[in-house]
C-alpha cells in the first residue's frame, strides 16, 4: 500500500502556511505537543499521586521519557535491520505516538479509569486508550469536528487494541453494587478496545487494508490473564509495537527508580524478587551486567543509581528484534518489534516488582480509592441534571448528542476524563462539601 494513503487526513487541509516544509508527521507531533490534552498530563497521576512530591514522575514526564526511549529503539532497529529503514520512516511519527499514548487517561490513574468504566457500564464503557483515540480524532479543538486531524498512519499506530468494545465485552457474573463505596476495581475491568461511538473513525483508519488483513487484524480471543473476563485483540501495527515497548521499559525502569528513591522498594525486596531471575538468565549479558546491578541501584551515590538506570534502559532497548508475520499483506502489520525472550522475562519481573510493592501498597491504593469516589460522585451529579451543572459548551455538546439520538453519557465521560486530579478534587469539594465557598474559576471551560 502506498505511503501516501497512510499520510492522508480525514479532513482535507488547505493550509498554505509560509515556507512550511515540515513532513506530515512533524506536523502531527506539533499538534500533540501544543494541545491542551497533552499539557494536562502534567497534573495527572502516573503511579505516585500528583502533589505528594514534586520530584517524581507525572503522566507528562513519563510520556517524554517514553518518547526518548521510542526514538532510541527506532535508531537501534534501523542500524540492526537496514532493509527495514523505509518502514521505520519518520522519527516524528514515533515521537507523536509516544507523546500521545496516555493522553486519554482520566484523573487518578487506574482508579479513575475503573470508576468511569463502572459509571459507563450501560453506555459503552470507558478505557484510557479508547479515550486517547477519541481525543486525537474528535475532541481536541484543533479542528471543528475532526480533533487534531492526524495522519492515518499516526492513528493506526495509536491503536493498541484494534476492535470495538461491543465485540470484546463479556458480562461479569458479580452482582451490581448498591453503593459507590463498595466498588472493587477487580470486578469492573475496562474493555481494552475502541468505543463503538467511534466506529466511523476506526473504519476510516483501516480503510486501506485488504479484507483478509482487516479481518485478521481485528480478530479477538479469550484473555490469557486470570481475572480478566473480556476478550482481547491479538495484533498491533509495527509503529504501535515500538511505542508499547518504550512504554513498558519506561514504566518498569523509571517508575522503579522513583520507588527506590522514595524508599518504597528496598534492596532486600530486589534481592528476593528480582536478583535470582537475573542471575539465572539464559542470556550471558543479563547474567554478567545485571546480576549485581542492585548494588548500584540502591547506592546512596546518586550518580551510581543513574548509571544503573541507564544500563537497564540500554539493555532493553538494544535487545529488541523485528518479527515477520507473512499472514499479513500490509507491511505495517506484517512486521512487529519485540524483546528477545530472556529480556522480555527480565522486564516482566521488574514490572511485577513495581506492581507488588508500589501499586498494591495500601497508601497508593487509598489514593486510588479516593480518586474513584471523586470520579463516581462527579459523574452521578452531572448525569442527574446535565443542563444545570455542566459548563455551558459541554451542556451544548450534551444537548446536541441527545437531539441526534447519540450516546449523551459519552459527553459526561469526555468531560470528567479530561480533568486533572486537582481540578476534579476541587470540583467535588465545590459540589459536596458544605464548607467549600463559591469559586468562580470552576465555571471556566476546561
Amino acid at each position: 500500500m502506498s505511503s501516501s494513503v497512510w499520510q492522508e487526513r480525514r479532513h482535507g487541509e488547505d493550509k498554505q502556511r509560509r515556507n512550511d516544509h515540515r513532513s506530515p508527521f512533524q506536523r502531527d507531533r506539533a499538534r500533540i505537543l501544543h494541545s491542551a490534552a497533552f499539557r494536562r498530563l502534567q497534573a495527572k497521576t502516573q503511579v505516585l499521586g500528583v502533589g505528594m512530591n514534586d520530584f517524581y514522575r507525572t503522566r507528562l514526564t513519563h510520556s517524554l521519557e517514553v518518547s526518548q526511549i521510542g526514538t532510541g529503539i527506532a535508531a537501534q532497529l534501523s542500524r540492526k535491520y537496514p532493509e527495514h529503514k523505509p518502514l521505520l520512516g519518520s522519527m516524528s511519527l514515533l515521537e507523536s505516538l509516544c507523546l500521545a499514548h496516555d493522553i486519554g487517561h482520566p484523573p487518578f490513574g487506574h482508579g479513575g479509569e475503573v470508576a468511569l468504566n463502572y459509571m459507563m457500564r450501560h453506555h459503552g464503557g470507558f478505557e484510557g486508550n479508547g479515550q486517547t483515540f477519541r481525543i486525537l480524532s474528535k475532541l481536541e479543538p484543533y479542528t471543528e469536528a475532526f480533533g487534531m486531524n492526524l495522519c492515518r498512519r499516526t492513528m493506526l499506530g495509536i491503536l493498541k487494541y484494534p476492535a470495538p468494545q461491543s465485540l470484546l465485552f463479556v458480562p461479569g457474573s458479580h452482582p451490581e453494587i448498591t453503593n459507590h463505596r463498595q466498588l472493587k476495581p477487580s470486578q469492573w475491568p475496562p474493555v481494552k478496545g475502541i468505543f463503538d461511538d467511534d466506529n466511523d473513525i476506526f473504519d476510516w483508519v483501516l480503510e486501506p487494508l485488504s479484507v483478509a488483513d482487516r479481518a485478521r487484524f481485528t480478530s479477538v480471543q479469550p484473555s490469557q490473564q486470570p481475572n480478566y473476563p473480556h476478550l482481547r485483540t491479538q495484533f498491533k501495527s509495527f509503529d504501535c509495537s515500538i511505542m508499547e515497548l518504550a512504554d513498558d521499559i519506561a514504566y518498569a525502569v523509571h517508575d522503579l527508580e522513583d520507588a527506590i528513591v522514595m524508599g518504597i522498594v528496598t534492596a532486600s525486596q530486589w534481592q528476593q524478587d528480582v536478583a535470582p531471575t537475573l542471575k539465572h538468565s539464559g542470556d550471558p549479558w543479563i547474567r554478567q551486567e545485571l546480576a549485581d546491578i542492585g548494588t548500584k541501584l540502591f547506592s546512596h551515590e546518586h550518580h551510581l543509581r543513574k548509571d544503573a538506570i541507564g544500563t537497564l534502559v540500554n539493555g532493553f532497548v538494544t535487545a529488541i528484534i523485528i518479527n515477520d508475520d507473512p499472514a499479513f499483506q500490509e507491511p505495517l502489520l506484517r512486521f512487529n518489534a519485540s524483546l528477545e525472550p530472556e529480556f522480555a522475562h527480565a522486564l516482566n519481573v521488574l514490572k511485577q516488582l513495581v506492581f507488588k510493592y508500589v501499586i498494591r501498597k495500601p497508601e497508593i491504593q487509598m489514593l486510588e480509592y479516593k480518586g474513584q469516589q471523586i470520579v463516581m460522585g462527579l459523574f452521578e451529579a452531572f448525569a442527574s441534571d446535565p443542563e444545570r451543572l455542566l459548563p455551558l459548551n459541554t451542556q451544548e455538546r450534551w444537548r446536541t448528542s441527545e437531539q441526534q439520538g447519540q450516546n449523551s453519557h459519552r459527553v459526561l465521560a469526555d468531560y470528567i476524563s479530561g480533568m486533572t486530579d486537582e481540578f476534579a478534587g476541587r470540583l467535588y469539594q465545590q459540589l459536596f462539601s458544605p464548607k467549600a465557598g463559591s469559586n468562580v474559576e470552576l465555571s471556566k471551560e476546561m
